[in-house]
């Protein structure tokens, strides 16, 4: 059997991890169709079909999840040191991909890649907003963002932001036609904005406490929503309440437009960790990034 050369291996992982010609194309820096013929190439030398390809959808068939398991960790450790490289220089460089969620990409990491990228040339950061717990290994990301106790103890996390609160917001005209909830409890009997949730696909619940006592309260109203600025949104024009972290209704708050209520059953809670396999080699520009997330009271 001939043997394939690293870069048909290679074109293969990034097939399908991207589950996607055109993605991984872009990745590549080649065409659909030269990808599409790197893979067919190596599947006759192989003699065994690596992806299924539909017109919506490739995927790896058991043979190519088998040598994407294989070969994938390979290629991300070469990647890896090739960019630890960069060390002697005497400069961090390479590519950091990172997962996170609106509300940590927005108020966390662009606050501080607008101070950290102009002092690091050579890094470059792509960062996924996503809502899922993805596997980062699988999903070939080096760091992820969630909240510290979403994070599964075979990673190491790092704190990157302050603790954080929620806030349960509506407008004025909205109270004005609803009154206004005293307890968790009245909250049954409002039009409560949802959060789709989509690792186990239902709807997120309101954590509520108050001096040790929790309430999870499960939204139910008319709006169903899989990001935080729809929800903003739909509070501000009226239809309802929405539970959202406190420093992205605030500003609403202050202005009027929106009117905060059971603050008090609103606590504290430990806020954004980034966090990444503790058994692969993070990369120099990884570490460098990560001194540089690192709250600091």
């Amino acid at each position: 059997m001939a043997h394939p050369n690293f870069n048909d291996l290679a074109a293969f992982a990034m097939v399908a991890r991207e589950r996607s010609f055109t993605k991984a194309g872009a990745k590549l820096g080649v065409s659909q169709s030269a990808l599409s013929q790197t893979i067919k190439g190596l599947e006759e030398r192989l003699k065994l079909r690596l992806l299924t390809r539909t017109t919506r959808s490739v995927a790896p068939t058991e043979a190519g999840l088998r040598l994407l398991e294989t070969v994938g960790p390979r290629f991300e450790e070469i990647e890896a040191e090739i960019a630890a490289l960069g060390e002697l220089r005497g400069k961090a460089a390479g590519t950091i991909r990172i997962t996170a969620g609106e509300h940590p990409a927005i108020s966390v990491l662009q606050p501080a890649l607008k101070r950290f990228l102009p002092d690091h040339p050579d890094i470059k950061v792509e960062i996924i907003v996503d809502y899922g717990l993805v596997d980062i290994v699988a999903a070939g990301y080096d760091a992820g963002v969630r909240m510290g106790e979403q994070v599964a103890k075979d990673m190491i996390a790092v704190r990157i932001g302050p603790e954080m609160r929620m806030a349960v917001v509506g407008s004025p005209a909205y109270f004005e036609r609803h009154g206004v909830p005293a307890t968790p409890q009245d909250l049954t009997a409002h039009n409560c904005i949802a959060t789709r949730m989509p690792t186990h696909g239902g709807l997120f619940p309101w954590g509520l406490e108050k001096d040790g006592h929790e309430i999870k309260v499960r939204s139910d109203g008319q709006l169903v929503f899989n990001n935080l600025a729809m929800r903003l949104n739909s509070a501000l024009d009226g239809l309802g309440l929405a539970y959202m972290p406190e420093d992205h209704a605030m500003p609403h708050v202050r202005d009027g437009r929106l009117v905060r209520v059971l603050e008090d059953w609103c606590a504290p809670f430990p806020g954004y960790h980034l966090y990444y396999p503790s058994r692969r080699h993070s990369s120099s520009a990884l570490s460098v990034l990560i001194d540089a997330l690192r709250y600091r009271d």
